[in-house]
């Protein structure tokens, strides 16, 4: 059985309202819906990420393999507007039983053929897992370029582990860029100190890692990232969804006790996105099994929504 499939038609349902006008259009009508992963030469690569193996292997709530396809369904009746047309539904990578590593391979090498065949990617996870898998993808997309790594998150995830988890991304981004011999650009912003040991902020400062608390947000999000901004040839954005505070996404393995509320992180996004050197994001780390009348599905899609509104 193949790692990839396309998305049932059935996920891109929605209200028709073209008898008021032909251009009163929803994301279902404008998606295109490929049945194949080769490439195109333009527009958004829009790719499911079908997994919580990490998650599972890092002792958090499984669930996120549920993921792409809910914020699909929650896409899909958004009117589409300016962007919104350049989607191009890839389909989903799923992981076999506990195969993460072949599914995060796959997602690489999908990742890398669409950048270099002048694509952008917005990956819908699946848990965090996913940063190894996209990022790598963008670095390998971008050999000679200084690709600036930004995840907007209240974890470092930089953990030291056995083998790939929820928890260990970036400590894997930063390995290979040694391997390689490429400097490791590394910002997280929205960290809780709350949230992650001495260790890991050890870590972070060994790595260099540029970082902006959750609580220094509002006053120091917009300068840091003008300076990242400033000094990248190409942007990995990476939004994991338990950045937000828990009463706005409870619907994550683990919620915020306090974190950035949602319209001070669409600014830093808009920042990013209106850079013209986004290349690409994913949004991770959704539950659905934990989401409350659909609030959480509706806020994930609405940050893709913004992205792709913005990235045009």
């Amino acid at each position: 059985m193949s790692l990839w499939q396309p998305v049932s038609a059935d996920i891109w349902q929605g209200r028709d309202d073209r008898a008021e006008a032909s251009n009163a259009l929803r994301l279902f009508q404008t998606v295109e819906q490929r049945d194949t992963q080769r490439p195109a030469s333009s527009g958004i690569a829009l790719i499911g990420f079908a997994s919580d193996e990490g998650v599972k292997r890092n002792q958090g709530r499984p669930g996120a393999a549920q993921a792409p396809d809910v914020i699909r369904g929650a896409l899909a009746n958004m009117a589409s507007h300016q962007g919104h047309e350049r989607l191009l539904d890839m389909g989903n990578i799923s992981v076999e039983g506990d195969a993460l590593e072949a599914a995060q391979q796959a997602l690489s090498e999908t990742v890398t053929a669409c950048l270099q065949a002048g694509m952008q990617s917005l990956v819908l996870g699946g848990g965090h897992e996913t940063a190894w898998a996209h990022g790598r993808g963008v670095l390998d997309a971008f050999p000679g370029e200084q690709v600036v790594i930004i995840n907007l998150d209240a974890h470092l995830d930089l953990r030291s582990a056995s083998r790939a988890t929820s928890g260990t991304p970036f400590r894997q981004l930063s390995h290979y860029c040694a391997a390689l011999q490429r400097d490791f650009h590394y910002a997280c912003l929205g960290v809780s100190r709350a949230a992650n040991t001495q260790a890991l902020w050890d870590e972070a400062a060994r790595l260099r890692v540029t970082i902006v608390e959750d609580l220094d947000f509002h006053q120091q999000a917009r300068a840091t990232l003008e300076a990242l901004l400033e000094s990248a040839d190409r942007v990995y954005l990476t939004l994991d969804l338990d950045v937000l505070p828990a009463a706005e996404m409870p619907a994550v393995s683990a919620p915020a006790a306090l974190g950035v509320p949602a319209r001070e992180l669409l600014q830093a996004i808009e920042q990013v996105c209106r850079s013209g050197k986004l290349q690409a994001v994913d949004l991770v780390e959704f539950n659905p099994r934990f989401d409350r009348d659909g609030q959480g599905a509706k806020l994930a899609a609405r940050l893709a929504w913004q992205i792709a509104h913005w990235w045009a």
